[in-house]
């Protein structure tokens, strides 16, 4: 693999794929990203854990080659002319098979132009660009962009969004009963809605695709809308809830639920639910059973061994997921609901700052936070870096390196149990300790 300006790493081994199998060698090289706004204070405390979870686990025998690659304003910064998302870093991450990364900036609204430090949006002067932005004073202003974080997704095709959710002892929780809920879910990474086919209201292109719709399909639609298209294909939906159910048989969940809003979307969304059903009679005929089999011809008596396959409404789901929420395990999803209710499961269990996430395709798999880059925050060392620990965790899990991934999660719970924590957790326990984002990763490695 050809770089403009990364250097190979001086030691460490590639991450290899033989036979859909992972090898990974005593010391892997591993590509990160440091991310904006809050992302090196976090970074810094995640990398301190983790290695230290490895030292430990493995007596010194094992160690991750770490190797900083570019995105956002890092990038900015050393390739300068406006490139956020360097080819060297896509090409650095299929190199080497497995990385990690905090958050990137995401700009929300029309503006022409973002600030990559404060995350400001604002238009150019007379046409031209900012010469600095108004409200922190950097210069590290880039014109407008879609998402770096779908723009990784879809470039590497790392179809699978997965996100598990589950409470740690001690933290506080808006519900009751917030241990009932232990769920991992995969959301699909590339289509959908966040496919970036979208045009703005009155433009030209939206005109012409109205007047399209008008004249081929007879489908009347305001002039002054914005349009988005909503892809959603047999391959990205099959290849996605196959994951879902691989990850059920291998980790002994008893179901997996396709989630989606199918009475409304029948050729979208509907046929997403067909289509994982499809594939589970198909592909899984002896490991799986249907929610309609399980009562027809089992009375309601799970047998043994078999993993259940069933749908649900989107919005059911939430109001299932608070009510009920022992009944789930595994859900599948299409890109936009699996964004939302991976959130709202976060928030039952303390919120984002606790909410790991991966992407990951064939042979390739991403690892971040999945919160923002908190920009008021940016060099405070303040902010809770659990999301990112936790990730580190799943990308351990993912090597096979259980034994150190344990280690984390085990003092990671005892931490916070001990009331030891972040402002963000303090704030709402009586009698807690406040800790800064490196000290709150000094005392996990303690607790190990």
């Amino acid at each position: 693999m050809e770089y403009k300006i990364l250097k190979k790493p001086e030691y460490g081994q590639k991450i290899e794929f033989k036979n859909e199998k992972i090898f990974v060698s005593d010391n892997p090289i591993i590509p990160f990203i440091e991310g904006d706004g809050i992302g090196p204070d976090i970074w810094s405390a995640t990398k301190n854990v983790i290695d230290a979870a490895v030292k430990k686990a493995y007596d010194g025998k094992k160690e991750i080659a770490w190797y900083k690659i570019y995105a956002g304003l890092d990038a900015l910064n050393k390739y300068g002319n406006d490139n956020i998302l360097p080819e060297d870093t896509l090409n650095a991450i299929k190199e080497y098979k497995v990385a990690i990364k905090g958050p990137l900036t995401t700009p929300v609204g029309k503006f022409d132009y973002v600030c990559l430090k404060c995350s400001k949006e604002q238009d150019g002067i007379d046409g031209n660009r900012p010469k600095k932005c108004i409200k922190c004073g950097a210069k590290f202003i880039t014109p407008r962009f879609r998402s770096l974080n779908v723009g990784l997704r879809q470039k590497l095709d790392l179809y699978a969004c997965v996100r598990p959710v589950r409470w740690f002892n001690g933290v506080p929780a808006p519900v009751k009963k917030p241990e009932k809920l232990d769920v991992i879910i995969f959301r699909e990474n590339t289509e959908d809605v966040y496919s970036g086919i979208e045009f703005q209201e009155n433009s030209n292109d939206a005109k012409k695709l109205i007047g399209f719709l008008k004249e081929k399909f007879n489908k009347d639609i305001r002039k002054d809308s914005g349009i988005g298209i909503k892809p959603i294909s047999i391959t990205g939906s099959k290849r996605l809830i196959r994951k879902a159910i691989d990850y059920a048989i291998q980790n002994n969940k008893p179901s997996v639920t396709l989630v989606h809003k199918g009475n409304i979307m029948k050729f979208t969304e509907g046929a997403f639910r067909d289509w994982g059903y499809e594939l589970a009679k198909s592909e899984y005929r002896d490991e799986i059973i249907t929610e309609q089999e399980l009562w027809d011809e089992y009375d309601g008596n799970m047998p043994k061994g078999k993993v259940l396959i069933k749908d649900r409404i989107a919005d059911q789901t939430f109001q299932q997921l608070l009510l009920r929420p022992d009944e789930y395990s595994v859900l599948a999803t299409p890109n936009l609901n699996g964004d939302y209710i991976s959130d709202a499961c976060a928030a039952q269990v303390g919120g984002l700052g606790l909410a790991p996430g991966a992407n990951i395709g064939d042979k390739m798999a991403l690892f971040e936070a999945t919160h923002g880059t908190a920009p008021k925050y940016t060099g405070m060392d303040k902010v809770n870096p659990s999301s990112l620990i936790i990730s580190g965790v799943m990308m351990l899990q993912y090597l096979g390196w259980n034994e150190a991934a344990d280690l984390i999660e085990l003092a990671l719970e005892k931490t916070i149990s001990n009331k030891s924590v972040t402002y963000d957790l303090e704030r709402q326990m009586e009698g807690a300790t406040k800790l800064k984002t490196s000290e709150f990763g000094k005392k996990i490695v303690e607790n190990m």
